[in-house]
């Protein structure tokens, strides 16, 4: 009786942890994540809407109160700029890797002049705009981080009907332009 329990005591905890390991890996081995479908709708550093009427189904339940859109980049092609101008409630960016884990987010309360100005570079590229930094450049907020390729969105608040146009139109303009 005891190894039949001993058994099945083993058993559901072999089980449980190939169950865990599954779920963690899941995300390196799907061809439908957010990468994939975005690239199904967009070149690297062009923006993609992710939310409105016209948007394509890159990511499911995205917040309704919430415009977005969304920029493949990689990093091993140099630097990546990405501004957006223009008066909004709010607006947020957020970097992502290839595999979709956040590495960094930033909004307007804590860009200085308001509008958005990040620079995504590798540690190695920080270093030689260090020894010169391009005028350009010299009101950016830079993100430094070893990730290659990686997807970055800008969301922006809408409270209600009347600021959807400035919000599209903000959104419209934003850029993501390798450097």
């Amino acid at each position: 009786m005891t190894r039949l329990l001993y058994a099945i005591l083993v058993g559901l905890v072999g089980a449980g942890v190939v169950h865990a390991i599954i779920l963690l890996i899941l995300p390196h081995y799907s061809e439908r994540d957010a990468w994939a479908r975005l690239a199904t709708h967009a070149d690297y550093y062009h923006f993609t809407r992710m939310s409105g009427e016209d948007a394509p189904p890159v990511v499911r339940g995205v917040d309704p109160f919430f415009d977005a859109v969304a920029c493949r980049f990689d990093l091993s092609e140099g630097v990546v700029h990405v501004k957006a101008t223009g008066h909004v409630p709010f607006w947020s960016v957020s970097v992502y890797n290839r595999h979709g884990q956040n590495i960094y987010s930033l909004n307007d309360r804590a860009q200085t002049l308001g509008d958005l100005d990040l620079v995504l570079v590798t540690p190695a590229q920080m270093i030689e705009l260090k020894k010169s930094l391009p005028k350009e450049f010299e009101k950016s907020v830079f993100m430094e981080a070893d990730v290659g390729r990686g997807i970055v969105a800008i969301r922006s608040f809408v409270p209600d009907e009347t600021w959807k146009k400035a919000i599209a139109d903000y959104l419209n303009d934003a850029s993501c332009a390798l450097r």
